[in-house]
């Protein structure tokens, strides 16, 4: 706690005598220090940028409708089924004056025994539409460029996370933008896996 917001954090309702609500800043801290990757079910992974109080939002909508697909149909739902009905749902948020769209965009991952590696994006607009590898976020487009370049179909999994660390780090600009913390995940045959900070170094140095 702040020694400049005592007396004044104790409720979302209080104002500092400069106008600041310590609680509401608080919490964007909070969001500031959450995780960008979800796991939706399964091998179906959940990548976001944006606002993260609607991500979540949006991976629930996600788990929820894996869920109700699994319980009529009696096994996972395709990833492409997913994305459409996820996208829908945001589509929804761009009609009507009484909501306001959702503030970020995700990217859904997946692997199974019949399509294989599989990957989906959804942006606020409701679109959706599958690639082999794609950017969301800040210098997503620098990103993009660099993604071209890489020989997809003849890289392995594991070598392609170690070419997207890099790529996070060419476009990132350390005079413009912000620290950051690198979070790295990936899906395969019948596992996933969720790198923090901590792990990812070492990660890096000793599978390669």
């Amino acid at each position: 706690m702040s020694s400049i917001g005592t007396g004044y954090d104790l409720s979302a309702s209080t104002f500092s005598p400069d106008g600041r609500v310590f609680q509401v800043e608080y919490a964007m801290k909070a969001v500031e220090n959450s995780r960008s990757l979800f796991c939706v079910f399964g091998v179906t992974e959940y990548a976001v940028a944006g606002l993260l109080a609607d991500a979540r939002s949006l991976s629930e909508v996600s788990r929820e409708e894996a869920s109700n697909f699994r319980s009529n149909y009696g096994h996972d739902i395709p990833l492409k089924h997913l994305a459409d009905r996820v996208a829908m749902y945001v589509h929804a948020y761009t009609l009507y004056s009484a909501v306001r769209p959702f503030g970020c965009s995700f990217i859904l991952g997946s692997y199974d025994e019949d399509d294989g590696p599989q990957l989906y994006m959804v942006d606020p607009s409701g679109i959706s539409h599958g690639y082999w590898g794609c950017a969301i976020g800040k210098a997503k487009q620098a990103a993009k460029t660099e993604i071209e370049k890489l020989q997809m179909k003849e890289m392995t999994c594991r070598e392609l996370v170690k070419e997207v660390a890099k790529i996070i780090y060419i476009v990132h600009d350390e005079v413009k933008d912000k620290a950051f913390e690198l979070e790295l995940s990936w899906v395969g045959e019948g596992n996933y896996w969720i790198l923090y900070s901590t792990s990812i170094t070492t990660f890096l140095w000793t599978s390669f």
